[in-house]
């Protein structure tokens, strides 16, 4: 497929997602699990433009999450990796989606090893701050003492409680970069992110390929298994320090989770570019369907698999989405989950 087959525009991706257009607005039952499909993001500013995705009667926050709720079952929210969410804001989540919608939260970039920006940190956790901390543009987790370190955790926790409460909460997302490799403090890292999210349901999604290297990969499921978070399985560019091979596996049974980044190699690692680039890349059904069997294989170990579309770039995941739900369906020739 040529590459502007893969960037073919808006227009395009909109025609193929009108064959498919109910596919995913309800989960797909697969056996006793339930298969939900969405994107990483319903509100990136290209998703957003005119004629995209939305109706022109969707023009507000609540009107454009109620929208998209009705074509979707599962989101993942990514603003909560560049700031601390607020309760506030889940609490309108759950009033603007309908039961059984799932919201999968991505943990605040301090819970990960990231940096953050000190000016998106709240006013408390700011004054707080070591005065060198408070001095810097951007700080990392090692910067604060351990009681700042747990207070970060502890206020994500309690935002993300109504969504919990409401049964609307999927999953904390625990995304680690690419330097954050196989080791023993890097592991004890894995334990401890289960202990202060117990009780809550977790998926961990690596970046680095060491993770994987011959019979580390064994003792990596092996580890989140036994700590209970759900390891998320990845289709992205292949072939460098970053890439994680689109293996199968569920690590715990109440969750499995997939997510496609799109396959755009030369933007993967490149730097200094906006982050929708490295994602500007439309799926074909060909490729999707590299993933039908493996979805449902994961199916067949866990209770509920959400697939979510990370090629969030215009209406590319929201249409390989739809795509991707349809051909489940039809594979399994499942029913929809009530």
């Amino acid at each position: 497929m040529s590459t502007s087959a893969h960037d073919a525009g808006a227009a395009a991706a909109g025609a193929r997602a009108e064959t498919v257009a109910g596919a995913a607005a309800e989960p797909v039952l697969v056996g006793k699990a339930a298969v939900r499909f969405g994107t990483s993001s319903w509100t990136d500013p290209t998703l957003l433009e005119a004629g995209v995705f939305y109706p022109e009667s969707a023009h507000t926050p609540e009107t454009r999450l109620k929208y998209y709720a009705s074509r979707f079952s599962v989101v993942e929210v990514d603003s909560s990796y560049y700031a601390l969410p607020s309760r506030r804001n889940a609490e309108l989540w759950v009033d603007r989606t309908p039961d059984g919608f799932q919201f999968d939260i991505k943990a605040h970039a301090l819970m990960t090893g990231q940096p953050t920006e000190v000016k998106r940190l709240p006013g408390e956790l700011k004054k707080a701050l070591p005065k060198a901390a408070g001095e810097k543009a951007r700080i990392y987790a090692k910067d604060l003492p351990p009681e700042l370190r747990a207070q970060v955790w502890t206020s994500f926790r309690e935002a993300i409680e109504p969504l919990h409460h409401a049964k609307r909460l999927g999953a904390v997302m625990l995304q680690y970069p690419r330097w954050f490799g196989p080791s023993d403090e890097n592991r004890a890292e894995l334990e401890q992110a289960a202990e202060r999210l117990d009780g809550l349901p977790c998926a961990v999604e690596f970046r680095s390929a060491l993770w994987f290297a011959g019979t580390t990969a064994a003792s990596t499921l092996r580890l989140l298994e036994d700590v209970g978070l759900s390891f998320v399985m990845v289709d992205e560019p292949q072939g460098m320090k970053s890439s994680v091979p689109p293996i199968v596996a569920v690590t715990a049974k109440r969750l499995a989770v997939v997510r496609l980044h799109g396959r755009r190699a030369e933007a993967w690692e490149k730097t200094g570019i906006p982050v929708v680039e490295r994602f500007r890349y439309l799926y074909s059904e060909q490729e999707l369907g590299e993933w039908v069997t493996k979805i449902i294989d994961a199916a067949k170990e866990a209770r509920e698999v959400h697939v979510l579309m990370n090629n969030c770039y215009a209406n590319y995941g929201t249409t390989n989405a739809l795509e991707i739900a349809a051909m489940v369906r039809r594979a399994c020739g499942a029913g929809k989950k009530n």
